[in-house]
């Protein structure tokens, strides 16, 4: 059990990263910026983001229920009404959506890819809304319709390639990408709503070919399925509750997805531990290697040693990259798996003082050893990311009050989708369940 001191710096916590939705919107459209730089686009994943944070605001006070009714409203109209066409300067195509959008226009910007992964998470809180505004009014009854439109629009088969994976995009004029989702990454909840979809479901195959490439590794005498950022074992739970399910991979090795993650999160803080590359600060409270914004592209010698830092890069451990760039939020989602060593990091990552004067709680990341000048002060992100508020604010909720789980365990396409990939067992074989 979590104590009540714990609970109240998480719900702290939460409010913080919360009210990043509160404020980077559009409320003409309902779209929600990538991050807080001066005039920075949105993206759809945060979007996705903000639609499962509106009803956790409702839940903790923070939100009245008419005003996340009406912006889950504006939101889902403004997808349901926007240009689906090959065009360049559409919002999507093939019920997908682009990476990225304008925040006024709704059109695509950046040159960037129609994105099967981020239209996964769209979708995902397109679905936790619904789940959420089930009263028979109206404006909730539209809310349960348009979310079952967008959800039925999408073509995941279109997005299913070379062996039967699913792509990881298109380009207008150009194509699809040439890299597919292969290897244990936060794909599980795209073949998951791919599979129970009630109108382009893709079959068993692409999820027995994307989990055919699963790497299976020991480290510091830990078993578990591999990835080395931290975020990629956290992703898919954000909406699926994996506790005690399994699929044919996970009973072969006795274990589920939620265990793997625990293992995940350990792995990490042993690493932070025996610290092999020297960082300051590395070790028991001071973890948490992912995707992440840092100090770079640029090279230093720092106390006789050549370190080569990166800007925004999958970041991973044990195997690297690593240039001592930590994510505090990226600690803070691995809350539901391993609770036991992620409270006292993020009780020392407030020590740290790296929430003053930020308006949502944690910067994205910090570095341990790159400094602005000759002993100047440590380099910390300038900016707050929607893809890392989201998560925050939703496993502290699932951890705390088993919610969004409770809502999308009841959903029927996921249900579906999971027992198409051959998950069984647990809360997935209660009640017969539906699906």
């Amino acid at each position: 059990m979590t104590s009540g001191d714990s609970q109240a710096l998480l719900h702290s916590m939460q409010k913080d990263s919360f009210n990043y939705f509160l404020s980077e919107f559009n409320p003409l459209n309902g779209l929600v910026r990538d991050k807080t730089a001066d005039d920075w686009p949105a993206s759809i994943a945060a979007v996705g983001m903000a639609l499962t944070v509106y009803p956790i605001g409702v839940e903790r006070g923070c939100m009245p229920r008419e005003d996340a009714v009406a912006r889950t409203l504006t939101t889902l109209r403004f997808f349901a009404a926007s240009e689906q066409s090959d065009s360049p300067t559409a919002t999507g195509y093939k019920g997908f959506y682009y990476h990225f959008l304008d925040m006024n226009s709704g059109q695509r910007v950046l040159d960037c890819e129609l994105s099967s992964i981020d239209t996964a998470l769209l979708i995902a809180g397109m679905l936790t809304a619904a789940g959420y505004f089930s009263a028979d009014t109206p404006e909730e009854r539209e809310i349960r319709a348009l979310a079952d439109l967008l959800y039925r629009r999408v073509d995941w088969r279109w997005m299913c390639r070379r062996k039967r994976l699913m792509c990881h995009g298109w380009k207008p004029g150009k194509g699809f990408l040439r890299w597919h989702w292969e290897g244990y990454d936060e794909a599980l909840i795209l073949y998951v709503l791919a599979l129970g979809s009630p109108t382009f479901p893709i079959e068993r195959d692409s999820y027995d070919a994307w989990s055919s490439t699963y790497e299976w590794k020991s480290v510091y005498g830990i078993d578990y399925l591999y990835a080395g950022p931290l975020f990629i074992h956290q992703m898919s739970h954000i909406w699926l509750d994996l506790r005690g399910i399994r699929d044919d991979f996970m009973r072969a090795h006795d274990l589920d997805y939620f265990e793997n993650s625990r293992r995940a999160a350990h792995v990490q803080q042993r690493y932070a531990i025996d610290n092999p590359l020297g960082f300051p600060d590395y070790g028991e409270l001071c973890w948490g290697i992912t995707a992440s914004d840092g100090p770079g592209p640029a090279t230093r010698k720092i106390d006789g040693i050549q370190r080569k830092f990166y800007d925004y890069v999958g970041r991973g451990a044990p195997y690297g990259p690593d240039d001592g760039t930590l994510a505090p939020w990226a600690v803070a989602a691995s809350l539901p798996f391993a609770p036991e060593i992620v409270l006292p990091s993020i009780e020392h990552y407030q020590s740290l003082h790296l929430c003053e004067q930020n308006p949502y709680g944690f910067k994205a990341s910090f570095s341990t050893v790159f400094h602005h000048g000759r002993g100047g002060r440590r380099w910390v992100s300038p900016y707050h990311f929607g893809i890392n508020e989201g998560p925050t604010v939703i496993m502290v909720e699932n951890h705390l009050h088993d919610f969004p789980w409770s809502l999308m365990r009841q959903n029927d396409a996921l249900r579906s989708g999971l027992r198409r990939a051959g998950f069984a067992g647990g809360w997935l074989d209660e009640d017969g369940g539906a699906g």
